[in-house]
C-alpha cells in the first residue's frame, strides 16, 4: 500500500478526549474535557422539543438560516458595538473547530506562517499544518501568562507571517488580554499587514473586574479580524455543534466557500432552535456570569483549602494546578495515576505548551455543586501520588 499523508503523519489523538477515555475507564470524575454536566436553558430545549415535531429538517441554506444570522448579528452588534451584516458577514459553521479550520483554509497559503501564543487550545497546531502553514509560538509566561512585546514583535516579523491566532479569554490558562495588550496586537497586525484570527468561545464567561474586549470593535481591525466563535459554551450546548465566523464581506465569500466544500451547512433543527438564545436579554448574560463565578469560587476556593497550588482564572471555566510537588517528571504519568487512584480526571498541561512545560494540569469547573464537591472530596488523597 502506498505511503499515508506525510501532512498528518505527526498528529496524535487529541489529548483533551483522551482524558476523556481514562476518566470513563477508572470511573474518575471528568474535570478534563471542557462541558459541562448540567443543562442547557429551559427555553432553548423547549424551543428544540417544538421544532422536532415542526421542523425544519431539510437542508438549511448553506451559510447559516437567515434568522439565525440575523439573531447573531443583533447579539453581535449589542455587545460589541458593531454593526455586522447578516448576509454578507457570517457564516455559520459546524461548531468553532469547522469555524477555525475554515478561517485558516481561507486566508493561508502553503509556506505561510501564522503566530500562535503558547499555551494554546491544542488544535490551533493541527489547523496550521491542514492549512499547510507554519506555526510560530510566542510564550505567554506564568503565571500572569502575559507576552513580551518584543518577542511578539520579532515573530510577527518574520517573512511569511499571515495571521495571528488569538484566544481570548484564553483555554487552558483563563487569561483575559487587556485593552492595552489588544490594542499593541492591533498596531502590530497594522503594521505588518496580517489579519487576526480571534477564538472568543468564551466571551461571556469573564470574571470581575475583568472585561471582554472585542478585537473587530479596535480601530482599524475590523476588516483584517476573523472572529470565530460557537454557542456551545454561552447556552451549555457543547453537543450541538453550532459555531461561526463573522469577518469582512470579503473575507466572508472565501469562507463560505471553504465551509460549503467542507460540511454543507450546521443542522438546520438547532439553529431554528438556537435562535431562542441568541434573543436572550442581557439578565440572562449576567445570570451565566454569576453562575460561573460561584462555580469558580467554589473549586478554587476548595483547592485553596487543600493547600493546592494553581493559578486564578480571569476568564473562561479552566484552572491550571502546579503538581510540582507530586515528583512527576511527566505529567501525562500523573494525570493517569490520579484518574486511577484519586478518581479525577485533568488534562496534562504539556499538550498546550509549546514550551517544555512538564508541571502543570488543567481541570475545568463547569460542573454542578456536588460534582465540583466530590471532586475536591476527591482531591483531599492527592498526597496519596507524591513520590
Amino acid at each position: 500500500m502506498k505511503e499515508l499523508s506525510t501532512r498528518t503523519a505527526g498528529f496524535t489523538d487529541s489529548v483533551i478526549r483522551r482524558m476523556t477515555r481514562v476518566a470513563n475507564e477508572y470511573g474518575a470524575i471528568n474535570l478534563s474535557q471542557g462541558f459541562p454536566d448540567f443543562e442547557p436553558p429551559k427555553e432553548i430545549t423547549d424551543r428544540l422539543a417544538q421544532v422536532a415535531s415542526e421542523g425544519p429538517h431539510q437542508y438549511a441554506i448553506t451559510f447559516g438560516a437567515p434568522n439565525f444570522r440575523e439573531a447573531l448579528a443583533r447579539k453581535q452588534e449589542h455587545f460589541s458595538g458593531m454593526k455586522v451584516d447578516p448576509d454578507k458577514e457570517i457564516v455559520v459553521t459546524c461548531g468553532s473547530t469547522e469555524a477555525m479550520m475554515a478561517a485558516m483554509l481561507s486566508v493561508c497559503n502553503p509556506g505561510d506562517k501564522v503566530v500562535v501564543f503558547s499555551p494554546f487550545y491544542e488544535n490551533y497546531g493541527a489547523d496550521a499544518i491542514l492549512s499547510n502553514a507554519d506555526p510560530i509560538y510566542v510564550p505567554l509566561k506564568p503565571p500572569a501568562f502575559d507576552f513580551d512585546a518584543d518577542e511578539l514583535e520579532a515573530a510577527i516579523r518574520q517573512p511569511g507571517v499571515k495571521a495571528l491566532i488569538l484566544c481570548n479569554p484564553s483555554n487552558p490558562c483563563g487569561k483575559v488580554f487587556s485593552k492595552e495588550e489588544l490594542l499593541l496586537i492591533a498596531d502590530l497586525a497594522k503594521k505588518y499587514d496580517i489579519y487576526v484570527i480571534t477564538d472568543e468561545v468564551y466571551e461571556h464567561i469573564i470574571y470581575e473586574p475583568y472585561q471582554h474586549t472585542y478585537m473587530a470593535a479596535l480601530p482599524g481591525m475590523k476588516e483584517r479580524t476573523i472572529i470565530c466563535n460557537s454557542l456551545s459554551k454561552t447556552y451549555s450546548i457543547t453537543g450541538w455543534r453550532l459555531g461561526y465566523v463573522i469577518a469582512d464581506e470579503k473575507i466572508i465569500e472565501r469562507v463560505k466557500k471553504v465551509h460549503d466544500f467542507l460540511t454543507v451547512g450546521a443542522a438546520a433543527p438547532l439553529m431554528e432552535a438556537a435562535v431562542t438564545g441568541l434573543n436572550f436579554g442581557d439578565a440572562y448574560y449576567k445570570e451565566l456570569q454569576a453562575h460561573y463565578t460561584h462555580m469558580k469560587e467554589l473549586f478554587t476556593g476548595g483547592m485553596e483549602n487543600l493547600g493546592l497550588t494553581f493559578t486564578k482564572p480571569q476568564g473562561a471555566y479552566y484552572v491550571l494546578m502546579d503538581i510540582s510537588e507530586f515528583g512527576y517528571d511527566n505529567d501525562e504519568d500523573f494525570c493517569v495515576a490520579m484518574a486511577q487512584k484519586v478518581g479525577v480526571a485533568a488534562v496534562p498541561g504539556s499538550s498546550f505548551f509549546k514550551e517544555d512545560i512538564n508541571h502543570l494540569v488543567r481541570f475545568h469547573f463547569a460542573k454542578k455543586d456536588e460534582t465540583l464537591s466530590a471532586a475536591l472530596d476527591r482531591l483531599s488523597d492527592l498526597k496519596k501520588l507524591r513520590k
